[in-house]
């Protein structure tokens, strides 16, 4: 059994109920895929087909995703179980509240920026894991990492770039060994 097979079977295990759907099927998300847009001015484009979302003990995954190399999505689904952990912790409604409306529901959003910091913070780890130490500290990855903060993907959730390197460098500290 691969890591993404074993990682579906221990959340299967830990989570009853918990599911993968896929995104593109579901009412709901074409729904939020068109708020989305709205609320940020056509720059949140990719919702349906390049994002995963989780709600509740469900992950919503893009229409390719089982064409997806294991272990991306592995690595993909460990953040995703992030999520699944905070759903359980704070409920659905406790979540919809923190995540979505408070303090704001766009520029600074702090609920949602901690709530991903936890989950961006076990992709990191998930990708010093299997690519090793020195993927994670490519700048391109940490762009991509940091820019989902900063732009509009999640609502220009937190502005604060300074403060998300710091938070990305401690994080990279515990995920592998110094170089």
């Amino acid at each position: 059994m691969d890591r993404y097979e074993a990682l579906v079977e221990a959340l299967r295990a830990e989570l009853p109920g918990f599911r993968i759907v896929r995104k593109d099927q579901s009412a709901l998300h074409k729904a939020i895929d068109v708020a989305l847009k709205i609320v940020t001015f056509g720059r949140m484009t990719t919702y349906l087909d390049g994002y995963q979302t989780t709600i509740g003990r469900t992950v919503y995954v893009t229409s390719d995703w089982e064409s997806i190399d294991p272990i991306q999505r592995y690595v993909t689904l460990r953040h995703e179980a992030v999520h699944l952990r905070q759903f359980r912790r704070y409920t659905l409604p406790g979540m919809a509240l923190l995540y979505i409306l408070l303090p704001l529901p766009m520029g600074l959003a702090w609920f949602r920026a901690r709530f991903e910091q936890e989950a961006y913070a076990e992709s990191i780890r998930a990708a010093a894991e299997v690519w090793g130490p020195d993927y994670p500290r490519r700048t391109s990855y940490r762009e991509h990492v940091i820019g989902q903060f900063t732009g509009p993907s999640y609502g220009w959730m937190w502005p604060f770039r300074r403060q998300l390197e710091r938070w990305y460098d401690r994080v990279l500290a515990t995920a592998s060994p110094p170089l």
